[in-house]
């Protein structure tokens, strides 16, 4: 496939009222250094990633304070500000880091504030334009015990009342969450863990297709484990594909002269019309790989083949 296809090419999402982004953007948590902490090992090809993504048709980039922290924040003010109007900057709070460089769940009111205060900082932003609220419900962390999913979630609402973040969103949630939180205010986005190889959350983009919701799913390339050569005596038992899985992979990748990344993808793509791509990378040759998936059709046999990888 062609590395030059547009963002665009996978056609268009609206979010909010007067807020519409390409189906394909990109995800800033690959910009710092190892294990998501500290500066990039090249802060120019950083730079030039962020430059190439918006070239490319990109306009909705997911980041987050915690990435880094502050660096890829920072990353992406040097790179993109002064911002254009139609680029959309997604962000997540409820989510610190410690110094042992693990994610943790931080969702009272005082750290809520604190958190959407430095992203405007970081960020460079009078407003932030989406924020999500990241509950941790789905695995990655333990939720926050010390307040409720309420209580949080009512302090973004009550910034965004005050004009700091235009739209919310809800990351690691179930459909009961989803429901609780429009009580208080809309959500116009949900981001789960979802990919080719955990449907998992399979009942909650169903619950957002139902309800005007984009979903939004994160790791949508399996962290990494769908790559060719994958070393699987280094991954914890039962994780990554099946040697049968990637003989399917592979041989849909073939007939359409793509890369297994581009396929799972574009498999995210035809999965349902509410599904927003966010894949992260640090280097220009994989984002223009992963944006040529914008113009990657399956078949219906493509698609029957893939849906079938997962029982």
């Amino acid at each position: 496939m062609s590395h030059e296809t547009n963002a665009a090419a996978a056609g268009r999402l609206q979010l909010a009222d007067g807020v519409s982004v390409n189906r394909v953007g990109y995800g800033a948590m690959q910009l710092p250094g190892q294990m998501v902490w500290g500066p990039p090992e090249d802060h120019d090809a950083a730079i030039a990633v962020l430059r190439r993504a918006v070239e490319l048709g990109v306009d909705h980039i997911d980041t987050s304070d915690a990435y880094g922290p502050h660096v890829a924040n920072e990353l992406i003010r040097e790179a993109l500000a002064p911002y254009r109007e139609d680029i959309v900057i997604a962000t997540k709070v409820g989510v610190e880091r410690d110094e042992w460089k693990s994610f943790n769940a931080a969702g009272s009111p005082d750290s809520l504030r604190e958190q959407v205060e430095e992203n405007l900082a970081r960020l460079g932003k009078g407003v932030l334009d989406l924020v999500y609220l990241r509950v941790g419900g789905d695995g990655l962390m333990f939720p926050d015990e010390s307040t409720s999913f309420a209580d949080s979630f009512q302090t973004l609402v009550k910034l965004r009342e005050r004009g700091l973040i235009k739209n919310l969103g809800l990351s690691g949630v179930t459909v009961e969450q989803i429901e609780e939180a429009r009580k208080q205010a809309p959500v116009v986005s949900v981001q789960n863990r979802f990919h080719l190889l955990d449907r998992a959350a399979a009942e909650v983009l169903t619950h957002c297709e139902q309800n005007g919701i984009a979903f939004v799913p994160y790791f949508p390339l399996a962290a990494g484990m769908l790559k060719p050569g994958l070393d699987k005596s280094q991954l914890p038992p039962g994780m990554g594909p099946t040697d049968e899985q990637e003989k399917t992979l592979d041989g849909v990748a073939e007939r359409n002269n793509a890369t297994r990344t581009q396929v799972a993808l574009a498999w995210l793509l035809a999965r349902s019309p509410s599904i927003l791509l966010i894949p992260g990378t640090k280097t220009a040759a994989h984002l223009e790989e992963n944006i040529a998936a914008a113009g990657l059709k399956l078949s219906d046999e493509d698609i029957a083949e893939l849906d079938k990888l997962v029982g």
